[in-house]
């Protein structure tokens, strides 16, 4: 069985009360990784993975989901900053849709607009040196894009009641 692939809003009713999620910062030559912790409050970052072939990347990630008993997967779409998708966005919806093959875990989209600047900001403010940033940069990111979501579905489910 398939998993389903959707926007986070859809996925939230989807998965169970706890349980952790992974964070996935999908680049062209690493992903970034991160996990949140079983009651979803705090993203960490785990790993970066350098991309090899998609069989290689998924089953990588799925072992961290294993190891870390997840709930389900968040996956940063880069859309525009007019809101329209590009080829970034396209790839990312093939890696989510071939992964949902491999996995039943539920595998949301979170929209990502300004994620890895963000972070790129905050490590120069750090004083990260320019070779330690490109080694963290794609972890990190996984943890902004996995926090955004974490904050989300909190404030959802205090709206929403569930």
């Amino acid at each position: 069985m398939a998993a389903v692939v959707c926007p986070l809003s859809e996925a939230a009713p989807l998965l169970p009360a706890r349980g952790a999620l992974i964070g996935l910062d999908l680049g062209t030559k690493t992903i970034g990784v991160a996990a949140s912790d079983p009651d979803r409050r705090l993203a960490a970052g785990v790993e970066t993975i350098g991309r090899k072939a998609f069989q290689a990347d998924a089953a990588r990630v799925i072992q961290v989901a294993a190891e870390r008993r997840a709930a389900g997967f968040v996956l940063g779409l880069p859309v525009n900053m007019d809101g329209t998708e590009g080829p970034r966005a396209q790839s990312t919806r093939a890696f989510a849709r071939n992964l949902a093959r491999l996995t039943e875990l539920p595998i949301a989209l979170w929209d990502e607009r300004l994620s890895t600047a963000a972070v790129e900001r905050e490590l120069i403010a750090a004083d990260v040196s320019r070779a330690r940033r490109a080694a963290v940069i794609d972890q990190h990111a996984a943890i902004f894009i996995l926090q955004g979501a974490l904050d989300f579905l909190r404030l959802a489910a205090e709206r929403d009641g569930w």
